[in-house]
């Protein structure tokens, strides 16, 4: 009885040759390539089930201890005795002259078979490829004249592993980056019709709550937003997997009392089916938000294709602020007049932050600040919103904007409920250029523009997630965060050089909640550092 999975019958070789193959080589006789060699492999496969590959080539795959170039034919293949992995009886294919000399891995089994590197998209990065079904391959092309009946050999010299991590650096920005518009544009979405935001709204309440206000808000944007970001990001990214934190809890409570599980589910109709139960049985609002959460966002961005530095995203973790100053995007005051560039409330201090640190030093290395608010098309009434990067990461520095200069006349923008203290110590330095404006995020942006030269807070009432992202493209434009409180320490011992900065992996000790990730000392965000000296050393001698 013939024994499964050894059969030579089927291995697809070209009419009129031998199943045992000769080469020629110039430099001496012939030399017999290999007999069939049996090989466990993990295959991975969605869905489950493994296709039909016999009589084929194994697409996509090499065999090590052959020539260069040289491929092999799938003979049969067949479940092992290990989980996970199937038998493949692989023989080689003709390709180029194999090299003389005795052959060292003839007494020794093969090693482990590795999937031949390719080009891949930022959908495919990071995952193994997948064996796909022979008939999926390209038919190759006809012969030349004299080519005879040999099989093209494999594309990818042996020696080739994984992507260039510059290229991988460059598809994590692009994935922040698109993952930040397409939270824009849900919270666009969800903000155009008020009859379908009142469903929407949740107070916060127990540990969740922000002190600082008397009611603190979530809405369902907010959720969708956060478990968006996890989701895209996540699965392009496996080895951010549990290293993507945000604000929000997932758990949202409709108006029937019912307390839900927020999450994006793996199609459009699962994940509508699931809005359906938190939009208290709306349909039409579910599927319109189903649909924004699934769309596929097309970005053109030819500075973010320019971008070449490695930075393994192993070493990365994320903090999200899905939409921040929530309670000015419940508010949608979206005509509020700026003085002096800056928009005190209003809409336009709504948004979407997203920044990467180093596990282990806890500094800010990539952010991405995202305004979906940013302007209204006077004739459809529409949003139209912009979108700002930058990566700072071991003395190199990459942005979408450029540096501001320090003006002859410089503002700070402070938060409306800044102390007395702090504003009278100020007010001789900034006269009547003391702005004010809601929304962490916001005022640190407004200091990434050049609207402000610092931003000054008293209070521990900003996150990780309000000020990650800011904060690494402040870096990357040459200016930071510090903690003003260690800052102000630091200043009053004649400890001038290095102040502390503000880092990201370390919760805060003795507390709990959300309490446990505030900057609790405070801090200034600034541009240049000699507007931060002279901010200091206002503050060092004020009676605060």
């Amino acid at each position: 009885m013939r024994r499964r999975g050894r059969t030579q019958s089927s291995v697809c070789l070209p009419r009129g040759q031998s199943q045992r193959p000769r080469l020629s080589s110039p430099a001496g006789p012939s030399r017999r390539l290999r007999t069939p060699t049996r090989r466990r492999v993990p295959v991975h496969r969605q869905g489950g089930g493994v296709p039909s590959l016999l009589p084929a080539r194994v697409p996509g795959w090499r065999c090590p201890g052959l020539a260069p170039g040289a491929s092999a034919a799938l003979c049969s293949m067949r479940r092992s005795l290990s989980p996970g992995t199937w038998e493949l009886l692989l023989l080689p294919c003709p390709g180029p002259t194999a090299p003389e000399g005795p052959d060292p891995d003839l007494p020794r089994p093969f090693p482990a078979l590795a999937p031949v590197p390719k080009a891949q998209d930022a959908s495919e990065r990071g995952r193994d490829p997948p064996l796909r079904p022979a008939r999926q391959v390209p038919a190759p092309p006809a012969p030349s004249q004299g080519a005879g009946n040999r099989r093209p050999p494999c594309s990818a010299a042996r020696g080739q592993s994984r992507p260039d991590p510059r290229s991988t650096m460059s598809a994590l920005l692009k994935s922040l980056v698109g993952a930040s518009e397409k939270s824009a544009r849900i919270a666009q979405l969800c903000r155009q019709e008020e009859a379908l935001f009142q469903l929407l709204i949740e107070e916060k309440t127990g540990t969740d709550k922000n002190k600082k206000f008397v009611q603190d808000f979530k809405t369902l944007a907010d959720v969708l937003i956060q478990e968006v970001i996890k989701h895209d990001v996540g699965k392009e990214f496996p080895e951010l997997h549990g290293h993507i934190c945000g604000e929000e809890s997932n758990k949202f409570e409709n108006s029937l009392g019912e307390t839900l599980v927020v999450q994006v589910c793996a199609t459009q109709r699962d994940t509508a089916s699931l809005l359906f139960k938190i939009l208290d049985r709306n349909q039409p609002a579910a599927e319109l938000l189903a649909a924004a959460i699934h769309q596929e966002v097309a970005l053109q961005d030819a500075a973010l294709d320019a971008v070449a530095l490695a930075i393994p995203p192993e070493r990365l973790a994320i903090w999200i602020d899905p939409i921040d100053s929530t309670n000015q995007y419940i508010r949608g005051q979206a005509s509020v007049a700026p003085i002096g560039g800056i928009c005190p409330s209003g809409l336009r201090s709504a948004l979407v932050l997203i920044g990467a640190y180093d596990r282990s030093s806890g500094d800010p290395v990539l952010g991405v600040i995202n305004e979906p608010f940013f302007r209204e098309d006077p004739l459809t009434h529409r949003w139209q919103g912009v979108y700002h990067w930058g990566v700072s990461y071991q003395g190199t520095s990459l942005c979408s904007l450029s540096r501001p200069p320090l003006r002859p006349e410089p503002s700070v923008v402070l938060s409306s409920s800044e102390t007395p203290a702090i504003q009278r110590a100020l007010r001789p330095l900034y006269g009547e250029r003391l702005r004010f404006a809601s929304g962490a995020g916001y005022k640190m942006l407004c200091v990434i523009l050049g609207l402000a030269e610092a931003y000054v807070l008293s209070e521990g009432s900003t996150f990780k997630w309000d000020s990650c992202a800011p904060h690494a493209i402040l870096r990357a434009l040459g200016g930071g965060m510090v903690d003003l409180e260690a800052a102000l320490q630091a200043w009053r011992a004649g400890q001038q050089g290095a102040l502390p900065e503000l880092t990201y992996s370390q919760p805060a000790g003795g507390a709990v909640g959300a309490e446990r990730w505030a900057n609790r000392g405070g801090l200034v965000a600034f541009m240049h550092r000699e507007h931060l000296e002279v901010v200091l050393a206002t503050l060092a001698t004020a009676a605060l």
